[in-house]
């Protein structure tokens, strides 16, 4: 197999399980809070990235880190996987999967956004027409196909899936400054992370033992979508020539996910969520057209 498909097999891979995503949260919030969800798949995913470290021979670099790494990480940590899954699990808790997975993605918008005054960029025609066409978008979705009426679903879960876009860009902003393997960077935020998680847990939440099915869900959670895709991600970006081919295999799924809402999570897919979610992509798509040069 060629290093090409190899690239295309791990980027199909972490697509079509990061199309799962919405529908496990969903099913998860069934048998568990937001927080002891992000508590157990927290737990999974630092054991996981662990066990993959340990087998690369590189656990041992987790424990080399420079002090400012480890101060990094308590930063990175905070935000993800603290703040932006306890946004987001809480967002799913009040909408529907189909609305709250769509308005997440918008995340990417966010970013080039926060760029301009964190990281001196300059924005251009594309981002503003991006901008635009991906928030009509979420404004259709949020209103379930009536947009000038304004009157949204839940306000709050709205407000809830979009400022979890900003605590995702942030992260990714501030994490330009990891010049760690990405693997072990991402282990230790997770282990600096987690006594922001245990904290939170002990104030707000009853100490019991959750149900075997929330704890699968936990445990699916966080292998997949907060451990395995990011390692199968970085495989294929690693593998391949043609970076921007194996990148665009990402407006796969969302579409995906809807298929895997509507089976297993119940949800009726109305057309709104199909056409918002159709303009938010075309305003991400927006964003990688380039001027010619002159």
């Amino acid at each position: 197999m060629t290093n090409e498909r190899q690239a295309t097999l791990y980027g199909l891979s972490a697509v079509l399980l990061w199309s799962t995503v919405a529908t496990a949260f969903k099913l998860s919030l069934r048998y568990l809070s937001p927080i002891e969800l992000l508590l157990f798949s927290g737990a999974f995913s630092t054991l996981l990235l662990g066990v993959i470290l340990l087998v690369q021979g590189k656990l041992k670099l987790a424990l080399q880190c420079s002090r400012r790494e480890y101060l990094l990480s308590v930063v990175l940590g905070l935000l993800s996987p603290f703040l932006y899954y306890l946004v987001l699990l809480n967002a799913y808790a009040l909408l529907p999967a189909q609305q709250a997975q769509p308005l997440n993605y918008t995340w990417a918008i966010t970013l080039s956004l926060l760029a301009v005054p964190l990281l001196k960029q300059k924005i251009g025609w594309q981002q503003w027409l991006a901008l635009l066409v991906s928030y009509c978008g979420v404004v259709i979705i949020a209103t379930e196909g009536s947009p000038f009426s304004l009157q949204f679903t839940d306000p709050l879960g709205v407000f809830l899936a979009l400022f979890s876009t900003l605590i995702w860009a942030l992260y990714w902003i501030f994490n330009t400054r990891d010049s760690r393997d990405p693997v072990v960077g991402l282990f230790v935020n997770f282990i600096c992370g987690f006594p922001f998680v245990l904290v939170a847990y002990l104030l707000t939440a009853e100490i019991r033992l959750p149900e075997l099915p929330g704890l699968l869900g936990a445990a699916y959670v966080g292998t997949f979508e907060m451990g395995a895709c990011f390692v199968l991600w970085l495989l294929a970006l690693k593998k391949t020539a043609n970076t921007a081919r194996i990148s665009n295999l990402i407006f796969i799924s969302p579409f995906l996910s809807l298929v895997f809402i509507a089976l297993l999570v119940g949800e009726t897919i109305l057309p709104a969520t199909f056409v918002g979610l159709l303009l938010i992509v075309a305003g991400l798509l927006c964003q990688q057209l380039r001027r010619k040069p002159r």
